[in-house]
């Protein structure tokens, strides 16, 4: 069967002729979250109506493109490419990046690899224009000639009484420095995978001819370094931001080929948009409310509570606010597709295990928080308080703007840090447990 492109929406479905290769390529694909556990990346089920050999595909959070064998998967999320990307930058903590730095030319037909590519060429050619960054890195090396410091350990243990070569240490000029290899690896990642922009194209080849010198690194999602940039250095913040971000969402799962023995790599670019979306909220409100991360937490910095007393039900609020070891505010950031509900008049309702989730974090993290909130992106769930009986909380429901232009976006923001601090102060003046 010829290789085939498979198109998807986030959260949408098709149903598509897959042969058995096919299948399990898509079958294995498995997205890793937060470093934890492994989630499939397509939900397939079969299609027996229209015959053998015809499958559903599904797809949920998880948006980006990848290259198989047999066969190119690209799912679309629900905002614009530009949107995306401007959203995962500003999550991943890098820089804030204009949306303009994605702009295409409409007659090329770029794909998402397309447009990494080319944010990542033009951020990398200005930053080149103002001079390749070169630093000082310590080398170890055995040299016929002295330079730097003589390592007199090394040279007895390795070369006992030869005199030549020796065991030096000495500092090195030069621009096999990190952020020019974070730069290289993401350009080599991209140069795998399908790339339709002739612009795409030439900015790769130009970042790997100016960094020929640089050694090639491949680095794991979870392990991306971070780069101290000063005044001298700054001119690399966009080109090492996108670079990073390529790296962080790479998708490095390996598959076994048929005869078990080789693995075969598979080429792409994956987000979890859940993730993007909470770190992108949390971010912006402690810009919006100048508090640090110490203040306006999230779930992975917070102490350890559990909903009972024998401690088998823990809980972590995407987001809470502490005043030193006191928790005063607690909330829920989801990113989800939520259906309507046509017994009630078409309005879309918040699934009951988000609330009863919140009334867990509201009762669990004090018993005298009067409730707690719930943000989703507009579109997915309409802006409402539940009143929940007999426990004095409420619950409520709030949505973020990720349609409109960054000034929309940025007001959005605005009027939810209102509604935290304003739940924040109710928090305060209630007498607090401990």
């Amino acid at each position: 069967m010829a290789k085939i492109d498979i198109n998807l929406t986030e959260y949408g479905s098709c149903t598509r002729e897959l042969s058995p290769p096919q299948l399990k390529a898509l079958d294995g694909l498995k997205f890793e979250v937060e470093g934890k556990r492994l989630v499939p990346v397509l939900d397939i089920r079969p299609k027996p109506s229209k015959g053998d050999g015809f499958y559903t595909l599904r797809a949920g959070s998880i948006v980006g493109a990848l290259d198989l064998e047999g066969l190119s998967l690209y799912i679309e999320p629900k905002v614009t490419i530009r949107r995306l990307l401007y959203l995962a930058l500003y999550a991943a903590g890098d820089v804030e990046i204009r949306e303009e730095s994605f702009l295409f030319k409409r007659d090329e037909n770029p794909t998402l690899a397309d447009l990494l590519a080319m944010a990542l060429g033009r951020a990398a050619g200005r930053a080149f224009r103002q001079g390749l960054w070169q630093g000082y890195r310590v080398r170890e090396e055995a040299l016929h000639t002295v330079r730097g410091r003589i390592m007199v350990a090394e040279q007895i243990r390795r070369r006992f009484d030869m005199p030549l070569p020796v065991e030096v240490r000495y500092d090195e000029y030069t621009e096999d420095v990190l952020a020019n290899r974070l730069i290289k690896a993401a350009a080599r990642l991209l140069r795998g995978m399908r790339l339709n922009a002739s612009e795409a194209r030439e900015g790769l080849r130009h970042i790997d001819a100016t960094l020929e010198n640089v050694t090639p690194v491949r680095y794991p999602p979870h392990d991306v370094p971070e780069v101290e940039f000063t005044r001298l250095n700054d001119h690399y913040k966009d080109a090492v931001a996108i670079a990073r971000l390529i790296l962080l969402h790479w998708f490095h799962t390996a598959h076994r080929a048929e005869d078990g023995k080789d693995e075969v790599r598979v080429p792409g670019f994956l987000m979890d948009m859940n993730k993007v979306f909470q770190q992108f909220v949390t971010r912006k409100l402690r810009e919006v409310m100048g508090v640090s991360e110490h203040t306006l937490r999230s779930d992975e910095n917070i102490p350890r509570r559990t909903l009972d007393t024998g401690g088998c039900f823990g809980l972590a609020p995407d987001f809470s606010w502490w005043d030193g070891n006191m928790c005063t505010f607690v909330g829920d950031i989801k990113y989800k597709n939520i259906g309507t509900d046509d017994q009630d008049g078409g309005r879309r309702r918040v699934p009951s295990a988000d609330i009863y989730q919140a009334l867990a974090y509201a009762t669990a993290f004090d018993c005298n928080l009067p409730g707690a909130l719930l943000v989703y992106a507009k579109g997915e769930a309409d802006p409402v308080v539940h009143h929940v009986c007999h426990a004095n909380k409420q619950i409520e429901v709030v949505a973020v703007d990720l349609e409109g232009d960054i000034a929309a976006i940025n007001q959005s923001i605005k009027d939810l840090a209102k509604r935290v601090r304003c739940l924040r102060d109710e928090g305060r003046a209630l007498p607090q447990t401990t």
